[in-house]
């Protein structure tokens, strides 16, 4: 069975500044691949282990991807091998772009038996690049997946409903979108960083995989922090009914 794992390379979130004006900057911050990516990069190094195959990592995103502390950081989470779609058209790329462009470099990439991606970013956390990827492709595609049991030419998916769970059977090839409660990444060990230096890269530019121009679905006109607001310091002692009759009062006054 082949697998292969999408990633995203992701500023890390304590680095973030906002400014007076409320702009976001990322010029500080350092870079990681999103948590819940590991997420899919476990599920894939998990199934691989269970029903044997290959493990391959697919990352799209600007020169950040060009780092080798940050190839060695996917390769060493269970990656057998891994391609990355390298272009600084790429560091300002909605959803459908982003499908797009792994739609195109899955097919370069050959047979495969099964795609994985997190639940969403953990930069825009939009969770639409799984379903859009899947009908490009023109595969099943199920999101939420919280367990997956490889059987054949076939996996046996769950998905936590409001009170129950959902078991479907999908046939593959397929793209799954796991949620992060389907495992914990583990935490790669000094021998797995060792060898992460042995596995194959393979770096790719747009015109590699013949995307021409990515054409945007839409535009960001400005991204602001939220406003910050004075505290209110109604504090109310008690639970008589008057100070409920009060508390009720000020909730109301706030909804209106």
């Amino acid at each position: 069975m082949r697998v292969i794992a999408c990633s995203k390379a992701v500023p890390e979130e304590q680095d973030i500044v906002i400014s007076k004006d409320r702009q976001v900057s990322f010029d500080k911050a350092e870079w990681k691949f999103g948590s819940y990516d590991l997420n899919a990069v476990e599920a894939g190094k998990q199934i691989v282990e269970a029903a044997g195959g290959q493990l391959s990592g697919l990352c799209a995103g600007g020169k950040i991807l060009e780092n080798p502390k940050m190839k060695k950081d996917i390769v060493s989470r269970g990656l057998d091998e891994l391609f990355t779609v390298t272009d600084e058209a790429l560091e300002q790329v909605d959803s459908f772009q982003t499908a797009k462009v792994l739609e195109a470099a899955i097919k370069k990439m050959g047979e495969y038996d099964l795609v994985l991606c997190g639940a969403g970013s953990s930069d825009l956390y939009a969770q639409e690049v799984g379903n859009q990827l899947g009908e490009l492709l023109g595969v099943p595609v199920v999101n939420a997946v919280n367990k997956i049991t490889p059987e054949g030419d076939k996996v046996i998916v769950e998905r936590a409903l409001e009170n129950e769970i959902q078991v479907l059977e999908i046939s593959l090839p397929a793209v799954l979108s796991v949620t992060s409660e389907i495992n914990t990444p583990r935490i790669p060990g000094m021998k797995d960083i060792i060898s992460a230096n042995k596995k194959p890269v393979t770096r790719w530019s747009l015109a590699d995989i013949d995307v021409a121009e990515l054409e945007p679905s839409r535009e960001v006109v400005s991204t602001l922090a939220p406003e910050q607001a004075d505290r209110r310091l109604n504090i109310l002692e008690g639970d008589s009914e008057e100070a409920v009759a009060e508390f009720v009062k000020l909730i109301s006054a706030e909804l209106k």
